[in-house]
């Protein structure tokens, strides 16, 4: 099993936070993983993307140049990365920044409305956990249970109250995938 991810967005749409999760709950599982970001010239409202690998055998290389799938934050980085995605491939598409439909007809693809749902459940920023418990649920890649621990242990102290709702973020992304 081998996965080739590409997250993209804007900058502070939490794209590098998606990946860096999904290396971490890679390397918890066993896996053998790589995560690379990427940044346009600006932090916060520039470009950002992230590759990630997760594969069961050593990996090659880093360099993913056709991923298996895409997780798009923005209607530049859907236009810019899903020429790319292998025909049977994935494409999550934020649907709160994006009105286009993918109209490739080789590729699963799924719009999740993700600030719409981080704004329901009371914090704009948990946007990016939607995107990522729909990404679980959709694969299968990765255990959800994997991904709940990583985050209590990051948010812990005076953090600790954002725990429940960033769990409550990735259940509500996973209730879009049927």
């Amino acid at each position: 099993m081998i996965r080739e991810i590409i997250v993209a967005g804007f900058g502070g749409q939490g794209v590098m936070s998606i990946g860096k999760t999904l290396a971490e709950a890679g390397l918890q599982e066993g896996f053998h993983v790589t995560w690379v970001p990427s940044y346009g010239p600006e932090m916060r409202g520039g470009t950002a993307n992230c590759s990630v690998v997760i594969s069961d055998e050593p990996i090659g290389s880093p360099v993913v140049t056709h991923p298996s799938e895409l997780i798009a934050m923005n209607g530049p980085s859907l236009m810019k990365f899903l020429p790319s995605v292998i025909p049977g491939g994935l494409v999550l598409v934020n649907a709160s920044q994006v009105p286009r439909q993918v109209d490739r007809r080789d590729v699963r693809s799924y719009r999740i409305p993700s600030m719409e749902v981080a704004g329901k459940l009371g914090n704009f920023k948990v946007a990016n956990m939607v995107m990522l418990g729909a990404y679980i649920q959709a694969t299968g890649a990765l255990h959800m249970d994997t991904i709940g621990r990583m985050l209590a242990r990051l948010f812990t102290g005076p953090k600790a109250h954002l725990l429940a709702l960033n769990l409550e973020a990735l259940k509500a992304g996973a209730a879009f995938i049927s």
